[in-house]
């Protein structure tokens, strides 16, 4: 970035810059749809630290005492992923947590406002950070058939949906072996949003905001965004066969149960 001589923290701009154009291109991010988020706070805090605020300090809804004095590339909201594709330093902020938590500010590259799913990308970070785990990558996004089977109220009972897209492919199962948790439809942009996603996170790979779209983690972006990708793979095959005119039988438990087996899943 412009304000730090950093080649690692251009590296995650780059990779953020990547996944934005595979979101865009699957026609996941119509309009501003979307948001990322990484921790760059190994990377570059002492540096960051020494930057004088481009804008801010703005107050957080609750204090994140776990990622204080941290930063983070978010992307801007109302900023196209396209454009986060072709331009990431117009439409990336690197944002710092205040000291005690309660607020952070921007300090590169230019004053861009981040994402008005901030709360919930930070409250995850900060519980991510609080109890240890590696994970440094949020990314949330519309996978359009994904979304479409939130709406239909049979698939939305625990699990239902996780054991269909499961028995469309055998990687489902293999790559996504916690599957898919559903959060019930929450204000977008909410701190109860957030806490709804917290509940879930160490229970499934990928969580599902129902009517709205999917948010997953990872140890780095691509992790994060692969998570999504198999589980929307499997969507489009039970879409594909329905619109053939039939109900795609899927695998059986016992085959699910013998891909577990086999794979130590």
């Amino acid at each position: 970035m412009k304000r730090i001589d950093n080649k690692e923290l251009d590296l995650r701009v780059e990779v953020i810059a990547e996944v934005a154009g595979y979101l865009w291109e699957r026609g996941w991010a119509e309009r501003n749809g979307g948001n990322i988020s990484i921790n760059v706070t190994e990377l570059c805090a002492a540096e960051a630290a020494a930057l004088p605020a481009l804008d801010g300090p703005y107050v957080l809804p609750k204090a994140l005492p776990h990622i204080a004095g941290g930063c983070f590339l978010v992307t801007g909201t109302g900023r196209r992923m396209r454009y986060v594709a072709s331009r990431p330093l117009e439409n990336i902020a690197l944002i710092r947590v205040a000291a005690d938590g309660a607020s952070y500010e921007i300090v590169a590259d230019e004053a861009v406002r981040p994402t008005s799913e901030l709360p919930a990308h930070l409250s995850i970070h900060d519980y991510l950070a609080g109890v240890g785990r590696p994970e440094r990558a949020v990314v949330h996004t519309h996978p359009i058939e994904l979304i479409a089977m939130t709406h239909n109220p049979a698939f939305l009972d625990k699990d239902v949906l996780t054991r269909l897209l499961w028995s469309m492919i055998p990687e489902t199962r293999a790559f996504c072996p916690k599957g898919l948790g559903i959060v019930p439809y929450t204000l977008p942009g909410s701190q109860l949003l957030a806490d709804r996603t917290i509940d879930l996170l160490d229970e499934y790979d990928v969580v599902m905001w129902t009517k709205h779209g999917a948010l997953a983690v990872g140890t780095d972006l691509i992790e994060a965004f692969d998570q999504i990708d198999v589980l929307s793979k499997s969507a489009r095959i039970y879409e594909s066969a329905r619109s053939m005119g039939f109900v795609p039988t899927g695998m059986s438990d016992a085959e699910m149960q013998e891909l577990k087996e086999a794979f130590g899943l």
